[in-house]
């Protein structure tokens, strides 16, 4: 190992397994080291033998729960936009032929007591039961809008400067009522909070176009989301997959005793009594206590459930429900997935669901239990908490760059933005997202 690289980068999770495999497909000599025996880092899936040793220290897994590789269970449940970024990169890298994906059955906002598919087009929002009459029409005559807006036709704009106007007096523009802005900030542009509602309305766009190019991104899509089939796991063996064939080198299971620095910048990293060399390091806030700020915690319930979660349409067998903020009468939202066999990631007959929030209180348990309550009956619940970690600097003075912890959003789309962030500050040029040609292996 002592010898010289161009990057090294340490943990395995996903954003540090894409920017590596960006990296050795660039050219660059990439050393990828992990403390951990298996791949994903924070962004693992874990057969059950490795959940109850996370969360049970001591315990042992009921048989009745069948073999070990019948399971996946992810730390970190995040779903993937089929028109986002990751989809995206991953089609750049031609990682799609190590990975399959099936579709998530329905996407649901809690409103009141009750659940309400998110409407994604005109013709669901004249169809839903979320609205009256009117405000079907109101929804609808909104959603074309966004539609139809060309920034260089001035016809399309009908008075609003997506940069300038608020997304605030855009919604006031359609009088649209207070729950139907609702579900349009926390389900479709996926806000985790009500702050954007004074920015300017042109992040908002993009992020409700996502949402619905998404839905009609694949043919037969029932919501904006898909998922790899065996659990987010997959992803970053993936990218390591795509690394290895482009030279990069994998040790899993090697401690990391040193970062090594001279003169304040960083000239590699020590494991034992080898070293190994290179100008710059990439690695998650774990290896980097001293570097990184705490701004935030993360309360996550994995649940075992014998059944759907009642009340979807027909018992879907994989969904993600948004409770707004203001239904759960906190400052911010809480995520409901749920995935079953069909994806491959639990036994047949029994189902995951993962609830997941930001953490306002010293009892972060009592605050999940509004979507706790949506499952019905939970066999078995796993509850932990994280930190949300962030780099104090950006690392260009010392050659160290640091990613951010995966915070409680429901998809990849931070993930995504924190990959090009550190692709740039490490490259020195923005990440180019396009379709490679293949290079056998």
């Amino acid at each position: 190992m002592d010898e010289e690289y161009d990057v090294i980068v340490l943990g395995t999770g996903l954003t540090e397994c894409i920017l590596s495999g960006l990296l050795s497909v660039e050219g660059k000599k990439v050393l990828h080291m992990d403390r951990n025996d298996y791949y994903g880092g924070e962004s693992a899936s874990l057969d059950l033998t490795r959940l109850y040793r996370k969360f049970r220290p001591g315990g042992t897994k009921p048989d009745e729960y069948g073999r070990d590789r019948d399971w996946n269970v992810d730390l970190i449940p995040k779903f993937m936009m089929a028109n986002g970024e990751l989809v995206k990169i991953l089609i750049h890298t031609d990682v799609t032929r190590y990975i399959e994906f099936k579709d998530i059955s329905g996407s649901y906002v809690a409103s009141g007591e009750k659940i309400y598919k998110v409407p994604a087009s005109e013709q669901d929002a004249l169809t839903s039961s979320l609205m009256g009459m009117f405000e079907k029409r109101r929804l609808k005559n909104f959603l074309e809008f966004l539609q139809k807006w060309n920034d260089d036709d001035p016809s399309t704009h009908q008075g609003v400067n997506l940069d300038t106007t608020t997304m605030s007096a855009v919604y006031d523009k359609f009088r649209l009522e207070p729950g139907t802005r609702e579900f349009v900030g926390h389900a479709m542009a996926l806000y985790l909070d009500d702050s954007y509602l004074e920015r300017s309305a042109r992040e908002t766009y993009e992020r409700i176009i996502l949402y619905i190019t998404s839905v009609t991104r694949f043919p037969n899509l029932k919501s904006p989301y898909i998922y790899p089939l065996y659990g987010l796991g997959e992803l970053p063996q993936g990218f390591a997959r795509l690394s290895a064939i482009y030279g990069g080198t994998y040790m899993l299971n090697k401690q990391i005793d040193e970062i090594v620095y001279e003169d304040g910048k960083v000239v590699g990293v020590r494991s034992e009594n080898e070293t190994a060399r290179a100008k710059q390091v990439i690695g998650d806030p774990s290896y980097f206590t001293s570097k990184v700020r705490k701004v935030g915690e993360v309360v996550r319930a994995i649940c075992i459930l014998t059944h759907p979660i009642p009340n979807t349409d027909s018992n879907m067998n994989s969904v993600q429900i948004i409770i707004p903020q203001n239904q759960a009468k906190r400052k911010h939202d809480i995520y409901v997935a749920s995935l079953s066999n069909t994806h491959f990631v639990c036994a047949q007959n029994y189902y995951l669901a993962i609830v997941s929030t930001i953490v306002e209180t010293d009892n972060p348990e009592a605050e999940l239990q509004p979507g706790l309550k949506l499952l019905g009956p939970i066999k078995e619940k796993f509850v932990y908490k994280s930190d949300l970690q962030e780099p104090i600097e950006d690392g260009t003075k010392d050659g160290v760059f640091i990613s951010r912890s995966y915070d409680a959003t429901s998809h990849f789309e931070s993930v995504c933005a924190d990959v090009k962030d550190i692709y740039k500050r490490v490259t020195g040029k923005d990440l180019v997202v396009q379709q490679r040609a293949r290079q056998e292996e």
